[in-house]
């Protein structure tokens, strides 16, 4: 893409981030994206065949950006519970700076059908695998028990640091969710933890 074309693109999804979050994905029309995107509303199909595809796109750029984060952030770190705090962190202190973004997350991707599901399923598989790594690091390093089942507690860490996302939404954002690293670390750590 060209610059032009590029930013037109970033609106574009800038604009469906704020639209999805004020009104909901399914009561977000076309016409109120591309008017926060700041574009006509035929501008929105030169980029996207349809709603679903900027939901998709939205999510995988985001997600693409958060995990490249993570991996920038524990990239050569020797201490695997040192790289689970970094990732939590990195999830907790993103979508808290980010309302809009972890409302859509953890809000409206629930209400999707099963096609948008699993679009979404797989631009959340590296995530995924870099908690797997960890585990698996921590295992090796002696910190993590050795009979971790590692698919089920990668996906249960994964799941835990979402409901705690959600919990902060639902509750009015009433507390500080880059506070919770630490009691949230501690939870996964007794379950894991070699004792050593």
């Amino acid at each position: 893409m060209t610059s032009k074309k590029n930013e037109k693109y970033h609106l574009i999804l800038q604009g469906a981030l704020k639209v999805f979050a004020e009104n909901g994905y399914h009561r977000s029309q076309v016409s109120k994206i591309a008017k926060a995107a700041g574009v006509a509303d035929g501008t929105i199909y030169l980029y996207f065949k349809r709603k679903e595809d900027i939901l998709i796109r939205l999510f995988q750029e985001k997600l693409g950006e958060l995990v490249g984060k993570f991996h920038e952030s524990v990239k050569g770190t020797t201490d695997a519970v040192e790289a689970l705090r970094t990732v939590c962190s990195i999830h907790f202190s993103e979508l808290e700076s980010n309302p809009e973004l972890a409302y859509v997350t953890q809000i409206e991707l629930r209400q999707s059908d099963l096609e948008l599901r699993k679009e979404i399923g797989n631009a959340l598989k590296p995530y995924i695998v870099l908690i797997e790594n960890i585990l698996e690091q921590g295992i090796q390093e002696q910190k993590f028990r050795s009979d971790l089942n590692v698919k089920l507690v990668r996906s249960l860490i994964f799941g835990a640091m979402d409901e705690a996302v959600t919990s902060w939404l639902i509750s009015g954002r009433k507390y500080s969710l880059s506070d919770q690293v630490e009691e949230t670390l501690g939870f996964f750590l007794n379950g894991v933890s070699s004792g050593q």
